[in-house]
This record gives C-alpha cells, sequence and structure tokens, in this order.
C-alpha cells in the first residue's frame, strides 16, 4: 500500500512546533571519524548513526536538516534515502529539510528539483538565489514543498556579497528577503536562510519578511546566541527552525557506543531546545 501524501510543509512545521514545543532543528552532518568507537572511520554505519539520533531526538524537533554532501561525498546516497524514509517513519509529522543549496536554472534544476522531492521525498530543499527567479521556478512545481533561500548567511565570507550596498539603497540581503516575502512568493513556499551570528540582520530580515519560516543555523559549535536569535526572529504566527548540528551529534566526543552517543544528543537536545523556549519573549 502507498504511503498517504504528506502534509504541505508550512503545515507540517506549525504542526511539529506545536506537538514538540520546540523551534530546535538538528542537522545530520555525519563524519565517520567522529562516530562512536566501534563505528568510527566506516562509512557504512552513517545511516545506522544518523538513524540513532533522529530516534533519540525525533519528539524534540520542529525538523530534521540532512546535509547531502555529506552522503553524497561517501557514495552513500542509498543511505540518505533510507535515512529520510526513516524519518518519515518514526515522526511522520516533522518535516525533512534537505540541505543542498541548489542553484542552477532551467533543465538542470527540474533534475535537482526530482532528486530531492521526488527520490529523496524530502519536504523542503535550501536554494540559492544567485540566478534569480529562473533557479526557483523549477521547485515551484512541486506545490506542497518548502523551498528555502540564503539570505544571510552564518559564515564570514558572507559578506562579502550579502551586505553590498545596492544603488538602489540598502544591502543585497534585504534585497532578498523583500523578494522572497513579496513577488518571488507566488505560491507561499519561500523561507530564508539566515545566520544566528549576525542577530542584527537576522532581525532586519524579519522586519522584511515578518511571515516567512526562517532556518537559522549557526547556533552550538558556531557560536550564535540561542536567546538573541529567538529575540531577534521568533513570532507567534511565523515559525524559526534555528538548527543545531555538531553540537548535538558530537555531544559526547568519547562515545564508546550508539547508546552513549544518543543519549548525550538526547541531553544536549533538551537544554538548547529549553533555551530557545526560555527565550520567547512574554505576551
Amino acid at each position: 500500500m502507498a504511503a498517504p501524501p504528506r502534509a504541505d510543509f508550512r503545515q507540517q512545521l506549525a504542526a511539529s512546533e506545536a506537538a514538540n514545543q520546540s523551534m530546535l532543528c538538528v542537522g545530520l552532518d555525519p563524519e565517520p571519524s567522529r562516530f562512536p568507537l566501534a563505528w568510527r572511520g566506516d562509512a557504512s554505519r552513517l545511516f545506522d548513526f544518523c538513524a540513532g539520533i533522529v530516534d533519540a531526538t525525533a519528539d524534540l524537533v520542529i525538523a530534521f536538516k540532512p546535509q547531502i554532501a555529506y552522503f553524497a561525498a561517501q557514495r552513500a546516497e542509498d543511505q540518505l534515502e533510507r535515512l529520510i524514509q526513516h524519518i518519515h517513519r518514526v515522526a511522520p509529522g516533522v518535516p525533512v529539510i534537505l540541505d543542498a543549496k541548489r542553484g542552477d536554472i532551467g533543465a538542470t534544476a527540474e533534475q535537482y528539483a526530482r532528486e530531492a522531492f521526488e527520490r529523496y521525498e524530502a519536504d523542503a530543499l535550501t536554494l540559492s538565489p544567485f540566478m534569480g527567479l529562473d533557479s526557483l521556478q523549477p521547485y515551484m512545481r512541486y506545490a506542497d514543498k518548502g523551498l528555502i533561500v540564503l539570505c544571510r548567511t552564518s559564515n564570514a565570507g558572507g559578506s562579502d556579497l550579502q551586505a553590498q550596498v545596492l544603488a538602489g539603497g540598502g544591502v543585497l540581503y534585504e534585497h532578498v528577503a523583500q523578494l522572497a516575502a513579496g513577488p518571488w512568493n507566488t505560491g507561499g513556499q519561500l523561507g530564508l536562510v539566515v545566520g544566528a551570528t549576525f542577530p542584527q540582520e537576522l532581525a532586519r530580515v524579519r522586519e522584511l519578511a515578518p511571515k516567512l519560516p526562517l532556518l537559522i543555523p549557526g547556533i552550538g559549535a558556531q557560536g550564535g546566541d540561542a536567546a538573541a536569535t529567538v529575540k531577534a526572529a521568533w513570532r507567534p504566527d511565523a515559525p524559526i527552525i534555528v538548527s543545531s548540528s555538531r553540537a548535538v551529534l558530537y555531544a559526547q566526543p568519547a562515545a564508546a557506543t550508539m547508546t552513549q552517543a544518543a543519549d548525550a544528543a538526547r541531553t544536549v537536545a533538551l537544554a538548547t531546545r529549553a533555551a530557545l523556549h526560555r527565550a520567547r519573549p512574554l505576551p
């Protein structure tokens, strides 16, 4: 029997935020060299490691975010397929954001869209808008999927382009936010990637895009502050997806077993979820 169709990405976000009382997204960036001792260095265990983290945190998150490069580099795309199927099975209300940052156009973008939404069955995909609306339109044909566009990223080098002042006023990341919140968002599918490492810019993006979902990497290992992030971006009617990867995945660096690694991951995820929750402004 075929699986029932999944809900619209925005509906999934709202439902998982309410059910799990969470803004936390766990990024799944598996590095075999950092696996528990019994599996260390074994790329055939990518699925097993990530599934163990998923099982330990499924009731604590608003979303999961596997990064495709960690699987493709190990010739492990089949394990990524299995992982997303596993998430859909054990956490059916939790959306999966495939972090791939695609940015091509035309027939090539159509193939990337098929890969993300038909092969991997992801619920949302990260995209680069550098080639303009043309680079988003092939993905928009999947009307129930989320398209999360790079805007003000967490890396310092993002300023090389994103902070450039435009001839008509404002800076480039503001222009991207305005396009995504306005003329580009004809189907209501778009969200934005904005780094926790830039809380002032995060607040500005929220001002320009008050209703869009924001995927916010950069807390945990990258040094972004959870309280400042929530203060800048959280709104009752606009979800934020605050992503933490390494701080959760490798919470116990010297773990000997997957059970130890999963227990440590759950402890950190619980603490991070609570910190985000406490930072919400009072009504």
